[in-house]
C-alpha cells in the first residue's frame, strides 16, 4: 500500500490505551493503524522513543485579530500553537470589531483559510442585539459555540442579567460557553480597592464568591431552560462542588494557569504578569482543581491565551490589563505535570483532545481512529527544556513561565496529514482551515 504519510515505531495513544503501532495517512485522513514494513509513503516519520497523541486542542484563546495586531494576529497565534504542539484552537470573539454577526463570521472564516497554520474554530459573541439570531449563527460553518461574557467585558459583549442570559439560552440548541464571574459583585467590590495596591488584591476583589455566584446563576438558568452550558476557566472549590451536582447539563473547563500558579506566590514573583480573570487563587482552590482533574469532573484543560504588551502588564495594579499568554506553553506545562505524577498521559489526552471534541461536537477530530482527521501531536516525554521568552512566537513576546524547567516536550505537530511543526521549526506554513462541527 502507498500512503501520503507513515508514522512508524511510536507509542500511540488510542482511545483504548497506549500501544505500539504504525499509522498510515491518505487524503488528510487516518487510513490504517496497521501499516506493514512493505508499505511506502511520500513521507515517513520515525517516532521511536516518542508518544503519538491525537492532535491536541486549545479550545480557549484570544488571538486579537482583528484589532490588536501589535500583540497578536491569527498568523502569529496559530504559529505559536503549532510550535507548542497544538493542532486545533478555538478563537474568542472579543476583537475589534467583535465577531457577533454574519459579516464578521464570513471575514473570520476567510482569514483562517488565508493565514492560519493550524485548524481553527470560531466563537460567536452573544449581545442583546444579536440574541434572536444566535440559533442561526451557531449553525454557521466553523462556529464552535456561542460565548457569553456574564462579567468582565466591555461594549455590547456583556450580558450580566438573568433575563438577558435566559434569552440567550432560549435561542438555539448547542452548548453555550460562559465567562461566569458575577458582574454585580464586581462592581460592588470595586470601591474597596485603589489603583497601585498590591497585585495580590486582584484575587481579593474578584473573590471566590464572585465566581461562585456567577456560576450558580448560570446553572439555575440552564436548569430552567434545559440548555447545556460550558463553564469556562472554573477556578474555585465552591464552583466545582455545585457543578458536580449538574453534570447532566454543565461541562467544565479548567486552565493550566490555575493548575500551575498559586497565590500569593505568583503575584510576588510575577506582579502584573500574573493578573488574569478569574484570578490565580490560593492553594485551597488549586488543590480543588486537581481533585476535579483526578475524579473526572473536568472535561477540558485550556490556556485562555490572552496577550497584552509587556509594558502594559508592568503597570500598577488596576492599570495593568488582565490576561496571560499561554497557547504555546500549554502542552509543555501539562506534560511537566504528567511527569510529576499529577495526572496520566491518557488523562491529558482526554482533557486536550477527546474532551474538547465531545464538549463542542467536533466532527472527525479528537482521537486516533481510521477515517478521522490525520491530526497528531508527537511528544518526547523524557526531554527536559527550559521555557523562555525567546521561544515565544506571540507578538507580545513574553510568558509567565519564563525560566521554568519542564520535562516533556512537543516535537511535531501534524494537521490533516501535513507536518506543520518538526523539531521546533515551522515546516509547512498556512495550511489551517475552519473546524467542522456536528449540527
Amino acid at each position: 500500500m502507498h500512503y501520503d504519510l507513515i508514522i512508524r515505531n511510536g507509542t500511540v495513544m488510542f482511545p483504548w490505551g497506549a500501544a505500539e503501532a504504525d499509522i498510515g495517512v491518505r487524503d488528510q485522513r487516518i487510513a490504517s493503524l496497521s501499516v506493514t514494513t512493505q508499505d511506502e509513503a511520500d513521507q515517513e516519520i520515525d517516532a521511536t522513543g516518542l508518544h503519538v497523541l491525537p492532535g491536541l486542542f486549545d479550545s480557549h484563546v484570544h488571538l486579537r485579530d482583528p484589532g490588536k495586531s501589535d500583540v497578536e494576529t491569527m498568523e502569529t497565534g496559530t504559529r505559536a500553537a503549532a510550535l507548542g504542539g497544538i493542532a486545533t484552537l478555538f478563537d474568542m470573539p472579543n476583537t475589534t470589531p467583535p465577531v457577533t454577526d454574519r459579516n464578521m463570521l464570513a471575514w473570520k472564516r476567510r482569514h483562517v483559510e488565508e493565514v492560519a497554520h493550524v485548524d481553527v474554530g470560531i466563537y460567536v459573541g452573544a449581545t442583546r442585539e444579536n440574541t434572536p439570531e444566535l440559533g442561526v449563527l451557531e449553525e454557521f460553518p466553523g462556529v464552535c459555540a456561542i460565548k457569553v461574557f456574564a462579567g468582565s467585558s466591555t461594549g455590547t459583549l456583556m450580558i450580566e442579567d438573568d433575563a438577558g442570559i435566559e434569552a440567550v439560552l432560549r435561542s438555539g440548541h448547542r452548548r453555550v460557553a460562559f465567562h461566569s464571574e458575577d458582574e454585580y459583585r464586581l462592581r460592588e467590590r470595586r470601591a474597596l480597592f485603589k489603583p497601585g495596591q498590591d497585585y495580590a488584591n486582584h484575587a481579593q476583589w474578584r473573590d471566590a464568591e464572585c465566581a461562585w455566584r456567577g456560576t450558580g446563576r448560570i446553572l439555575a438558568l440552564a436548569r430552567k431552560t434545559g440548555r447545556p452550558v460550558h463553564i469556562l476557566h472554573v477556578s474555585t472549590a465552591e464552583e466545582l462542588e455545585e457543578l458536580a451536582q449538574n453534570r447532566d447539563l454543565a461541562t467544565v473547563e479548567v486552565l493550566a494557569n490555575h493548575l500551575t500558579l498559586v497565590a500569593p506566590d505568583c503575584y510576588e514573583r510575577l506582579g502584573g504578569l500574573a493578573v488574569m480573570n478569574p484570578p490565580i487563587r490560593d492553594a485551597r482552590h488549586n488543590e480543588a482543581c486537581w481533585r476535579a482533574i483526578r475524579n473526572g469532573q473536568v472535561d477540558v484543560v485550556s490556556s485562555d491565551h490572552a496577550p497584552h504588551p509587556l509594558q502594559a502588564k508592568k503597570r500598577p495594579w488596576l492599570e495593568a490589563p488582565s490576561g496571560l499568554t499561554g497557547v504555546q506553553t500549554l502542552l509543555p506545562v501539562m506534560l511537566n505535570h504528567v511527569n510529576a505524577g499529577r495526572l496520566s498521559l491518557a488523562r491529558l489526552v482526554d482533557l486536550m483532545a477527546a474532551g474538547p471534541a465531545r464538549v463542542y461536537g467536533v466532527a472527525n477530530k479528537g482521537r486516533i481512529a481510521v477515517s478521522f482527521d490525520a491530526d497528531f501531536t508527537l511528544v518526547d516525554m523524557k526531554r527536559s527544556a527550559t521555557i523562555t521568552n525567546d521561544w515565544i512566537a506571540t507578538k507580545a513576546g513574553w510568558t509567565p513561565y519564563d525560566g521554568m524547567k519542564v520535562t516533556g516536550w512537543p516535537v511535531a505537530t501534524i494537521v490533516r496529514g501535513r507536518v506543520v511543526m518538526r523539531d521546533g521549526e515551522l515546516v509547512t506554513p498556512s495550511t489551517g482551515r475552519c473546524v467542522r462541527f456536528l449540527p
